[in-house]
């Protein structure tokens, strides 16, 4: 492997993040869902701060990518971290450059005092799934995600 750097995203990196958000959402086979802007992401994560992103470097190319956020545990009475996104660019796979984003992330979560270290993972992303186990991740079967979005959350403020 060679040397890498972790660094935390600036705003002027905009485009490289909407780039990797793309690359990502291509992989998992949901471009088509990508309605996220360089506005958009500058004003959630450069004038509101709502999420963070790093980038792991190698030789100055930035190579992958983490977004993530705090949320909160009301049964721990304490924050935790949750991981968005996480991506590796193809031809950087295999060289132990995810799990040394993942454990990054892992990692301010403990440095923050946080309570617990949570993402989401596609049924069928097997690689990803076994990565997070070898990692000591335990799946949370018993829970089902529910989500609204679009009018239907907007009609919500009609309500």
């Amino acid at each position: 492997m060679d040397k890498s750097v972790i660094r935390y995203a600036r705003e002027e990196d905009i485009s490289l993040i909407l780039k990797f958000i793309k690359e990502l959402a291509k992989y998992e086979k949901m471009l088509d869902e990508v309605i996220a802007t360089e506005d958009l992401l500058r004003q959630e994560l450069f004038v509101d701060n709502r999420a963070e992103v790093i980038f792991l470097m190698v030789d100055e190319k930035e190579v992958g990518f983490a977004l993530f956020f705090h949320n909160f545990s009301t049964f721990m009475g304490r924050s935790g971290m949750y991981l968005e996104d996480l991506y590796v660019l193809p031809e950087y796979r295999g060289f132990g450059y995810g799990k040394e984003l993942f454990r990054q992330v892992g990692k301010i979560a403990a440095e923050r005092g946080c309570g617990r270290f949570e993402w989401s993972c596609l049924n069928w992303n097997q690689p990803s799934i076994d990565f997070y186990r070898s990692q000591g991740a335990q799946s949370m079967d018993e829970w089902t995600v529910y989500r609204i979005t679009g009018d239907t959350l907007r009609n919500m403020i009609e309500e």
